[in-house]
């Protein structure tokens, strides 16, 4: 299968720690099949679930994991936002509450959130967790808070959870995340 190359779009995925992180090897996938070029950043808890050797491979590009990461003994390449110049899009799936309370809140502590603070291109929010999180006020605000700040989200949709109960919560499908990056892309 070859990969298209007529489309120039840049794609910073961020993966968080859900048993839904392994949806978005499917998703950097069918973003590189259509010509985007995809960089991963992997939360330590994203790191729980899947590795960053699978999302090289697929991306075709390093993972990132550190804010810091030494290229030498005087040369640091500050990532966050050298991340955040390149990004076209930043798109987050899964997104857990954890991930969504630090970026609602400004808590500037890892890379994920150091990167979306630092640039300027749009965000797409593509929660994932159990009913009860996504229903918590706490969580409610902090949505409501990122969608204030012009934050996109595809899902969360209803049905059965990792958890073992129904309910909203499930990540929204590839193709419902691919549909809304192309979307905003498109604008």
């Amino acid at each position: 299968m070859k990969e298209k190359k007529n489309n120039p779009h840049k794609v910073l995925l961020g993966v968080c720690g859900s048993i839904a992180a392994y949806k978005a090897c499917e998703l950097v996938h069918k973003l590189r099949y259509s010509s985007m070029e995809v960089k991963c950043v992997l939360t330590p808890s994203g790191q729980k679930f899947i590795t960053p050797l699978t999302l090289q491979t697929l991306s075709n590009n390093p993972v990132y994991t550190e804010m810091f990461v030494s290229s030498g003994p005087s040369n640091y390449d500050i990532e966050h936002i050298s991340l955040a110049c390149w990004a076209d899009l930043i798109v987050v799936a899964p997104a857990t509450a954890a991930t969504i309370a630090r970026i609602a809140n400004g808590l500037a502590d890892e890379l994920l959130a150091s990167t979306i603070m630092a640039s300027k291109a749009p965000v797409l929010i593509c929660p994932a967790m159990n009913t009860n999180m996504w229903n918590h006020p706490a969580n409610r605000e902090n949505v409501k808070k990122l969608k204030s700040y012009g934050y996109e989200f595809a899902g969360p949709e209803s049905g059965a959870l990792a958890c073992g109960t129904e309910g909203m919560g499930r990540l929204a499908s590839v193709d419902v995340i691919f549909k809304k990056i192309n979307s905003i892309l498109s604008r």
